[in-house]
């Protein structure tokens, strides 16, 4: 598993660089992402491990892919990302987690997460970019998903799908651990020309 030092560093490597190169200030990008200039500097310093929201508006303020921020190696053409190097991005209670496994570059946007979730646990999200669309396949367990209020129910075996632009919640629907793979699309990820929306 990713150490969670490296992991830190790896960020604070990579947004660094990706605003170096972009040659924008603090100033620039924490309006872009909507983060303040105080959180950045800690994340570009390592001092801090940013939430789940606050990567994701820093990847969409950036325009590039959440799974290039978390990078710890150099990325090479074929990437086979073992188990134990996906890096975990949630931790919740009872062991709960969400792992981003593997994340493609834009125009077509792509990540795939394997959540568990204990029972009982749950995880509130903010509404992504428009456009954004959710792929969940349920492994094990029941999934309670709240979409703007309206709560749908899938078991093991069920498929879902729905738009990721809307206040969403993944809860434990049931009494033992649930288990979902996801897949988050994006085909308007903000190249950083325009001022993007916030993401997480």
């Amino acid at each position: 598993m990713a150490d969670p030092e490296q992991v830190t560093a790896a960020v604070a490597r990579n947004v660094r660089a990706y605003r170096t190169n972009r040659n924008w200030t603090l100033d620039v990008l924490a309006t872009r992402a909507s983060v303040s200039k105080g959180m950045l500097v800690q994340i570009e310093q390592g001092r801090t491990n940013p939430s789940i929201a606050t990567l994701c508006r820093l990847a969409d303020g950036l325009g590039v892919p959440l799974a290039r921020l978390v990078e710890v190696a150099e990325v090479p053409a074929i990437r086979v990302v073992k188990a134990p190097d996906a890096v975990t991005l949630w931790r919740g209670e009872e062991g709960s987690t969400a792992r981003l496994m593997v994340g493609s570059d834009p125009p077509h946007h792509v990540e795939l997460w394997d959540w568990h979730v204990a029972a009982g646990d749950g995880y509130v999200a903010e509404a992504h970019p428009l456009g954004t669309r959710e792929l969940l396949f349920v492994v094990e367990g029941t999934l309670a998903l709240v979409v703007e209020g309206q709560v749908q129910h899938a078991n093991a075996g069920d498929a879902v799908l729905f738009s990721g632009d809307r206040a969403h919640e993944y809860h434990n629907g049931g009494e033992e651990p649930l288990r979902f793979v996801m897949f988050v699309t994006a085909d308007n990820l903000s190249s950083g020309e325009e001022n993007p929306e916030p993401y997480g």
